[in-house]
């Protein structure tokens, strides 16, 4: 597996954070149904992200890399459902812990695969713009 993968890092936090500050300034105008959502996409797209670039890099360490996805997963459910109320930061604690307990055995399925690796930060970056629209135009 290439070595330049950890270029999808950078990218997947800060286009979290990005999406984290926009909905911050937004965050009164959201209901929590949409507010839940949001956190779920957010927590998972990173759970995700994360486990499956960094299983991709060390592919004996299923421990730490599932560890490491799981820790990603909760804090930044727990950051984006804090935006809303208490229960969408738990819905989003849990889609970030599930995500993040899953994304390493779907990244040690496909080793090897740079095309879905590609995917998968297109579906990550996609779901993260699909949640900033959705919060334009509440």
């Amino acid at each position: 597996m290439p070595e330049w993968i950890v270029v999808f890092y950078p990218i997947n936090f800060l286009s979290a954070y990005v999406l984290y500050i926009y909905l911050y300034n937004r965050r009164k105008q959201i209901g929590f149904h949409l507010g839940m959502n949001i956190t779920m996409v957010a927590a998972g797209g990173l759970a995700l992200g994360t486990g499956i670039i960094f299983i991709n890099i060390y592919p004996f360490y299923f421990l730490e890399a599932t560890l490491f996805s799981v820790i990603i997963g909760g804090i930044s459910g727990i950051l984006f459902g804090n935006l809303f109320d208490y229960q969408t930061l738990l819905s989003g604690y849990i889609t970030g812990l599930m995500m993040g307990i899953m994304a390493p055995m779907v990244g040690a399925s496909v080793y090897e695969g740079v095309m879905f690796l590609f995917m998968i930060e297109i579906f990550i970056l996609s779901s993260f713009c699909i949640a900033a629209s959705s919060a334009y135009k509440t």
